[in-house]
């Protein structure tokens, strides 16, 4: 009988090291399996994953995956987070985003958020979508300004908002000391959102201000959300938030200010998404860089930058809402692992409209569950030390360095802004993603994927409409909006004729032979809001005509293995245009099947085959 050590069996015992070249090996005997006759490197990378911004995502990383120096918490350069104790405290400030006109409701809204976990507000004043400056102090009734702190949003009233908050403090005794939040200046994102030419003369008296009287209000915002809204990459989100942090330096030390000062008037304001590792790596990033701009400029010790998250409007969606829960409740855990200060998890049915009671609920309960009963803000930096994580990072971080650079020699963010430079880069990463899109190689739970066609659309009060951007203002994109096009026609031709368009689905052989394709090509036609009637369960040439006249689609697509439509297809497509189907087409790879006239599969560009079916059907 063997006996333990006193200190237990180690937990790789009796196991030799593996080496990399080992695990390539056993990588090259799954891939040829599968028929890719790869080795050593190329075995590696054709399990890679390739992102924006020229970044690769490999399938393993060990310590040998080496990245700079990381600290520690609260010192340069800052990667593992900006204050030494963490969030382990009182876990991150969850801030709720307000935009309503009305001042009476604004208030009804902000308390009850306020009462049940909230610990600040970020209001939007001034028309169309905020209250009116008048309106603040009937908004604000009933909250402790001294305990709340809050933040504006006032881009097209903001000096008038300013003063009305300041005498707001004043008026209900709020010591200036005790005054917290943010004013929310942020002229070169304005200009980025409106085409309109930048003016700091405002931003810059106020951040005096603040500096001399109130030392817990940010005068100043470096809002990335502008550019992740018009389709940027990580990287470009990070080197437009770096573009404008410097010019803003350069502003308020130009000004007088020292540079220590002028960091401390600023916050940095970035998206996160559901790509959890990504915005966990860009959190990281976009501090390890503001560190290396407060070391250049001399001040390596104000390096610690101020980051307020919100979760991305590009990734909601207006159909099938419920599934945006799921998805900013990763983008939350993201930014609670990424070190954020604040986080705002948007409703889930901001897409729609003005939210309602229920999704701020949902919204503000996201943080509370993850701080709460996830524990997640007790550690500090719990992805630090992750090869990948530390790897990404990097790479992220170096990326997004090199378009800085490229903006400052082009003169600095104003100049890029008006010379096209940002919006011809960040339409050209929009381009690139709206074809992974289309193909859905990045697939959109309940749009292009899983959509649910029957379901009744969820609707919210429309948001008050204002001007549209001036010409020259970045766009602002959505993931879903291709499909949400597609969908819309579909709506529109069930308003007017009482029916959706159909496409009859001809199943050949047994279920164990066409269910997979069936289940595929019912997914994509549904994603373009065509319902595919797949009724009987398989067909025959004897019977395909009677089913698809039954059926009510002109549209047909067969769906079986390959050897059975080697065998069938041919007879079943010409007994399919002979009951009247103006096309047809065959869920698989290209290749010569008599009378099939287009293929649907995995990669092909969905938009493109949806939009000519929609066309061919005179759907308008």
């Amino acid at each position: 009988m063997t006996v333990l050590p006193a200190d237990g069996l180690p937990p790789a015992a009796g196991f030799p090291d593996p080496s990399h070249d080992q695990w390539q090996s056993l990588v090259e005997g799954v891939l040829r399996k599968s028929g890719k006759e790869v080795s050593g490197a190329a075995a590696e990378e054709a399990l890679s994953t390739t992102l924006e911004d020229g970044l690769t995502t490999r399938p393993l990383y060990t310590s040998h995956d080496t990245s700079p120096d990381t600290g520690f918490p609260g010192f340069a350069p800052f990667t593992r987070g900006s204050r030494a104790e963490g969030t382990a405290a009182a876990g991150w400030d969850v801030r709720q985003r307000h935009a309503l006109p009305d001042s009476a409701r604004l208030n009804e809204a902000v308390l009850g958020d306020l009462e049940n976990g909230v610990t600040s507000l970020w209001l939007t004043v001034g028309a169309p979508t905020g209250i009116p400056v008048s309106g603040l102090a009937r908004a604000l009734d009933g909250v402790y300004l001294d305990l709340a702190p809050v933040a504006l949003d006032a881009p097209t009233e903001f000096d008038s908002a300013v003063r009305e908050l300041l005498r707001l403090y004043e008026e209900r005794g709020v010591p200036k000391a005790a005054a917290r939040g943010g004013l929310g200046a942020d002229p070169l994102g304005q200009a980025a959102r409106t085409g309109a030419e930048p003016d700091l003369t405002a931003a810059v008296h106020w951040a005096g201000v603040c500096d001399r009287e109130y030392p817990g209000l940010r005068a100043m915002g470096v809002d990335a959300l502008p550019y992740h809204g018009a389709g940027g990459s990580a990287a470009e989100e990070l080197g437009l938030s770096l573009a404008t942090g410097v010019a803003y330096l350069r502003a308020l030390t130009g000004a007088g200010m020292s540079v220590e000062a002028a960091c401390a008037q600023l916050e940095f304001r970035y998206a996160a998404t559901a790509d959890q590792f990504l915005t966990i790596a860009k959190l990281r990033a976009a501090r390890r860089l503001w560190a290396r701009v407060a070391e250049a400029c001399g001040a390596a010790g104000a390096g610690a930058q101020r980051q307020h998250a919100v979760t991305s409007p590009v990734m909601m969606t207006r159909r099938d809402p419920w599934v945006n829960m799921l998805r900013t409740t990763l983008a939350a855990l993201a930014a609670g692992v990424g070190g954020a200060d604040a986080v705002t998890v948007l409703p889930f049915d901001h897409a729609l409209g003005l939210p309602d009671a229920f999704a701020r609920r949902i919204a503000r309960n996201t943080s509370t569950i993850l701080m709460e009963e996830s524990h997640l803000a007790r550690v500090i930096d719990p992805a630090g030390g992750s090869w990948y994580v530390e790897r990404l990072t990097d790479e992220l971080a170096a990326a997004a360095w090199s378009f800085f650079q490229e903006i400052e020699r082009a003169g600095g963010l104003a100049t890029a802004l008006r010379s096209g430079l940002v919006a011809e880069r960040l339409a050209a990463t929009w381009a690139a993603r709206s074809k992974d899109l289309a193909r859905r190689k990045e697939p959109v739970t309940g749009v292009s994927e899983f959509p649910q066609l029957m379901e009744r659309p969820v609707e919210r009060e429309p948001v008050p409409a204002g001007p549209g951007a001036p010409e020259g203002g970045l766009p602002k994109v959505r993931r879903d909006e291709a499909f949400e096009a597609l969908r819309a026609r579909s709506d529109a031709h069930l308003a007017a004729t009482g029916a959706r368009p159909k496409v009859f689905i001809a199943a050949l052989g047994p279920a164990s032979a066409h269910t997979a394709r069936a289940s595929f090509a019912s997914n994509l036609f549904l994603a373009g809001g065509i319902e595919a009637v797949h009724d009987p369960v398989s067909v025959d040439a004897s019977t395909a005509a009677g089913a698809f006249a039954a059926s009510g689609a002109t549209v047909a697509c067969l769906c079986s293995s390959d050897p059975l439509y080697a065998e069938h297809a041919e007879g079943v497509a010409s007994a399919l245009r002979a009951a009247g189907a103006g096309q047809v087409f065959l869920a698989g790879r290209p290749g010569d099947h008599p009378g099939v006239d287009s293929f649907v599969f995995a990669g092909c560009d969905a938009i493109a085959v949806l939009s000519s079916v929609l066309d061919r059907m005179g759907v308008a």
